[in-house]
């Protein structure tokens, strides 16, 4: 590329800018000319925790990726894109470095050296004292990185001969192409490594870039692994989690351990149940694992989703009988074209969430909640719990069976309050039935479900709508920071608490059962109330909390409804579905504008 070209392309550079784009003509062609441009490889650092700061640089195209640590202690953050700068706090205050820069891609560079910065900033004092000070202020205030386009790139790379990256590849870019403009690399006819085009000019082009890989280690497959800034390696269910020849080699490239890593399990169209989930966790650095299915378009758009951090998530808090609201909200939801990408829930929203996720449909999740819910249970010694629980456990084992959260191929989580630590624990491994269990076990009223010599009871204790655990699932768990997916959360929960007739001096039994005959007496708190509006107080207390985590917080108005009016169920849900669709339609998020459809 000739010098008038990174000349200016220095200058759009520059204008694109955050900081330095507020710059007059001037000063920007002073400061272009001052740039010494570089070529640097995928995995070349270029900046190195400790060393002297006596530059920084500018991202032309490519990308960098600053980090802190090694092996175990690596700690990933982010990403410096073309238009972003890095290493200018350095140069201005004179410090070492404070974390590690790499290059995450093959990638072209423009440094400007502590001599032309002072050159610079002797000819432009105050236009540049202007923007170095704001960048000194927004390092120390830990301002945010505002976004700027980019082209994604991602390498779907075979873990094994036959594993069908093509086919995922192609996929992918069809699910991509929802989204905004794509374009498929394959490998080229004649063994080379050449794209046909420069990569700047691609990036500059298109939103997404798909790179298909051989399933040798060739030089395209290296090329398209050194161009990506997330990586999909492809499996076929029930293969070796063995390390492979490709793997191998790709191992061994430079930054290998600075990409984000996905694992796509492949399946045919009529797998009942994804396999292999959790003989591949914990083998390799992934992010995540997905299961997808050949020929299941749903399936792909999830993916693509979670790539791109659209995923949405949704959760569903307790309330009892008023829970069937939910029902009507993902009615809602896929009436309007809205995805579920992961759910999650609490107590009767764990119920209704955990039958989401395997895939029943809303009409049979209400009959068999109803079915369940009026079962009834049997009175105890109350030396542990008022009930036994037995009844409960026994219809949810006959409910889900021998399934596991493995066995999902929507994401599922199951909130607990772990009375042993004093913690929410998320549960999202293991039987999907004693997860359920769990949630739905009130303090006092049923017996705590065991975790290892933890007692596990419903979550309402410390968060009824447990978005927390959304968000951190939302997260890129490599890079040790929450997502930007989108979360749904629904609360059922009536906020006003028990009462008693102001006359009163003190609760009667004999007035209390009389209360039960007579529908006009003044009510009379029971031990049922007074228990779940104390397993619940802690939940309400973080209600403020919750609300500003969620992108959506829906309120379904059910407080006419008692937390035992299971027989209501249809009425309920109709509630739930009027007021969401009125909602709805206010949203303006891009992915929740859309068509695609939410169940696989």
């Amino acid at each position: 590329m000739a010098h008038m070209d990174l000349h200016e392309k220095a200058i759009r550079v520059l204008r694109a800018s955050r900081g330095f784009g507020v710059l007059d003509d001037a000063v920007l062609n002073d400061l272009a000319s001052a740039l010494v441009f570089r070529d640097v490889s995928g995995g070349t650092q270029v900046y190195k925790e400790g060393e002297q700061s006596d530059s920084m640089l500018f991202v032309v195209s490519g990308g960098m990726r600053v980090s802190r640590g090694a092996g175990a202690d690596l700690n990933l953050y982010n990403e410096v894109r073309p238009g972003q700068s890095v290493g200018e706090v350095g140069l201005i205050l004179q410090q070492p470095r404070t974390a590690d820069v790499t290059a995450i891609r093959d990638s072209t560079v423009a440094y400007l050296s502590r001599a032309s910065y002072e050159e610079l900033l002797a000819k432009h004092p105050l236009a540049l004292n202007q923007v170095f000070v704001k960048t000194v202020y927004n390092f120390m205030r830990h301002t945010p990185v505002a976004h700027q386009q980019y082209a994604q790139s991602f390498a779907v790379v075979p873990l094994h001969a036959g594993a069908e990256a093509a086919e995922v590849a192609h996929r992918l870019a069809t699910a991509f192409a929802t989204m905004g403009s794509v374009h498929h690399l394959r490998p080229p006819a004649d063994g080379s490594s050449h794209v046909g085009r420069h990569a700047d000019e691609l990036e500059g082009e298109y939103e997404f870039l798909v790179y298909e890989a051989e399933d040798k280690p060739s030089e395209w497959t290296r090329r398209a692994f050194r161009q990506a800034d997330q990586v999909i390696f492809v499996c076929s269910a029930g293969t070796s989690q063995a390390i492979g020849e490709i793997e191998d080699r790709l191992m061994q490239e430079p930054g290998f351990h600075l990409k984000r890593k996905h694992l796509v399990l492949v399946h045919k169209d009529d797998a009942r149940i994804p396999a292999d989930i959790g003989l591949w966790r914990g083998v390799r650095e992934f992010e995540r694992t997905y299961p997808v299915r050949e020929g299941r378009p749903a399936d792909f758009s999830r993916l693509a989703r979670f790539l791109t951090g659209t995923a949405v998530g949704v959760v569903l808090g307790g309330g009892g009988a008023r829970g069937f609201a939910h029902l009507g909200v993902l009615r809602a939801l896929e009436e309007c074209g809205i995805p579920v990408d992961l759910v999650g829930g609490n107590s009767m929203g764990a119920l209704i969430g955990a039958q989401f996720a395997c895939g029943v449909p809303l009409e049979e999740i209400r009959e068999r909640t109803q079915a369940f819910a009026g079962g009834g249970e049997r009175l105890t010694l109350p030396v542990i719990s008022i009930v036994s629980g037995r009844r409960v456990e026994r219809d949810l084992k006959r409910m889900f069976g021998d399934t596991t959260m493995d066995d999902l191929w929507t994401p599922f989580f199951a909130a607990a309050c772990n009375l042993s630590k004093g913690i929410t624990t998320v549960q999202d491994r293991g039987p999907l039935w004693r997860a359920v269990l769990a949630s739905n076990s009130p303090a006092g009223l049923f017996p705590p479900v065991l975790d290892k010599g933890d007692l596990l009871v419903d979550g309402a204790i410390l968060e009824n709508v447990p978005v927390e655990a959304m968000r951190v699932r939302l997260g890129t768990p490599l890079e040790k920071r929450r997502g930007n997916g989108t979360i749904i959360a629904i609360d059922v929960d009536v906020r006003e608490g028990p009462g008693a007739d102001p006359s009163l001096n003190r609760l009667s039994v004999w007035k209390t059962v009389k209360g039960y005959f007579s529908p006009n007496a003044n009510p009379t708190p029971s031990i049922a109330s007074i228990l779940y509006s104390a397993g619940h107080i802690g939940g309400a207390a973080q209600r403020g909390r919750t609300i500003a985590q969620a992108d959506h917080y829906l309120e379904p108005p059910v407080a006419e409804f008692s937390l035992m009016g299971y027989a209501r169920s249809r009425e309920i849900a109709e509630v739930g579905y009027r007021y969401a669709i009125e909602k709805i339609e206010k949203w303006t998020h891009p992915v929740l504008s859309g068509r695609a459809s939410m169940r696989g």
